[in-house]
């Protein structure tokens, strides 16, 4: 089968079209014919090797959508058999430790994610445990269905999940121009809050069209000042955010009292200072979040099956033009997901 490959750590250049042998389902296992696959900034970490868990050489992609070709002996989920269109839940657990009892798959001691801990979806198929697989309904573009998964399931867990937003309250979201923050819009509008979207420029109008009500240009001012003089010095309710130690202090200055700061990324590094003065003067709460657990990837694909939510496709490239892909991603020049079709 093709797949992209890459054998060493480096630069969009070490990403190579190869033939490699196809992989063969397990116990529990389905193989699946690769229709669509999204990146996402995982997949430049892995490339950069800063991830030291990745298999070497390999395939990465987490988001992937297709069809069942193939079942693996001990298959018994309803409504998966071959030829099944179906969308993949990227996170892999173990089953039996304490947290995977409790339903928490993101918690568990052994947690893995498809394309990062094994080989993934940049390529004609992929072999994914058969649990892990939800139908796509008829008619359903498979593209829009490869680039809900990760971004969706990250943004629910994130805003419902951890940080329990209410209706009224006020949602600060940076790094609103990329394929999380772009699902975070729309879920923080979903509960009913007041959306507040940090992003360049050239992204403004978009950011409002998708529903922000308040859309910021990190490249010509404060984020936090402009936050404060739209809430007449209030703060909002809830940060989230996934640029790391670059926003961190402007994070905590636009909390509100009793704020919530959710982090559930780190793009610009991982070491961030915090004035701890602001977090128990105001009563502010920094709260992590990964992934999802099954029951939220299944709420929310259901979501988008329904049109309540609505996935944001940049651009939709072959398979082929990994490494622009890979460079259009790392430049940020992306509004949304890039999709790609082995």
């Amino acid at each position: 089968m093709r797949a992209a490959v890459f054998h060493e750590p480096g630069g969009p250049d070490v990403l190579r079209i190869e033939e490699v042998d196809a992989p063969v389902p397990g116990p529990g296992e389905a193989l699946v014919r690769v229709r669509a696959v999204a990146l996402n900034h995982l997949d430049l970490w892995l490339r950069r090797s800063l991830i030291v868990e990745t298999p070497m050489p390999h395939i990465g992609g987490s988001d992937v959508a297709g069809e069942v070709v193939e079942l693996g002996p001990e298959v018994t989920v309803p409504g998966i058999e071959v030829g099944t269109r179906v969308v993949v839940d990227p996170s892999l657990a173990c089953g039996r430790c304490e947290w995977c009892g409790r339903g928490e798959r993101s918690l568990c001691v052994e947690y893995r994610i498809l394309g990062e801990h094994t080989q993934g979806g940049f390529a004609e198929y992929v072999v994914v445990p058969a649990e892990n697989l939800m139908p796509v309904p008829a008619g359903f573009d498979i593209v829009r269905a490869a680039a809900a998964p990760l971004v969706y399931c990250t943004a629910w867990r994130g805003l419902i999940t951890r940080a329990g937003v209410r209706p009224g309250e006020r949602v600060l979201i940076t790094g609103a121009s990329g394929g999380v923050g772009t699902a975070a819009i729309q879920v923080a509008r979903l509960a009913g809050a007041q959306v507040f979207a940090v992003t360049t420029t050239e992204h403004i109008e978009r950011a409002l069209e998708l529903g922000a009500h308040v859309a910021i240009d990190r490249n010509v001012e404060d984020f936090s000042r402009r936050v404060w003089q739209e809430t007449g010095k209030r703060g909002v309710d809830v940060v989230f955010d996934s640029v790391g130690a670059a926003v961190w202090a402007a994070n905590l200055r636009s909390l509100a009292r009793g704020g919530r700061l959710v982090t559930y990324g780190a793009t610009t590094g991982h070491a961030a200072e915090s004035d701890l003065r602001l977090i128990f003067w105001k009563q502010l709460q920094v709260i992590g979040t990964t992934m999802s657990n099954r029951a939220e990837f299944r709420d929310v694909m259901r979501l988008v099956f329904a049109g309540e939510l609505h996935p944001v496709v940049d651009v939709v490239w072959p398979l082929e033009r990994i490494a622009e892909a890979h460079e259009r991603l790392e430049r940020g020049e992306q509004f949304g997901k890039i999709v790609l079709t082995p």
